[in-house]
């Protein structure tokens, strides 16, 4: 069953549909953590982010070179926006991770790369 279609499942199945996608979540931070980029050059990830919400049926605007805004309308009336910030840090990274970073010099040190798949994952 893909994201999308977990999504759309009847409410009742909210909490398997939830555990049923920590493992894509998990992985997509990973993918973000291992391939890093610094502020204004976050293509790589801005492209991974804009895919993935258009896949899901946002519509999507790309905005400034590395900004992304997804948008899912439910009818009219007021609206709810969430925000990630997803660059990394010029930072050596020594974790011996399996998913640690493959940019010498650059690091998600920060968060971002988590709170990315979060908002996703929203």
């Amino acid at each position: 069953m893909t994201l999308a279609e977990r999504i759309a499942a009847p409410p009742g199945a909210a909490r398997e549909r939830i555990a049923a996608s920590i493992g894509e979540f998990t992985a997509l931070r990973q993918e973000f953590h291992h391939h890093p980029e610094l502020a204004f050059q976050e293509r790589r990830t801005a492209a991974r982010i804009a895919a993935l919400l258009e896949g899901w049926g946002y519509t999507v605007t790309r905005l400034a070179g590395t900004g992304v805004v997804g948008t899912l309308r439910n009818g009219p009336g007021r609206a709810l926006a969430i925000r990630a910030d997803i660059d990394a840090l010029p930072i050596l990274e020594a974790t011996g991770l399996p998913f640690a970073s493959a940019v010498p010099g650059v690091m998600h040190a920060c968060g971002h790369d988590g709170h990315t798949a979060i908002l996703l994952a929203a």
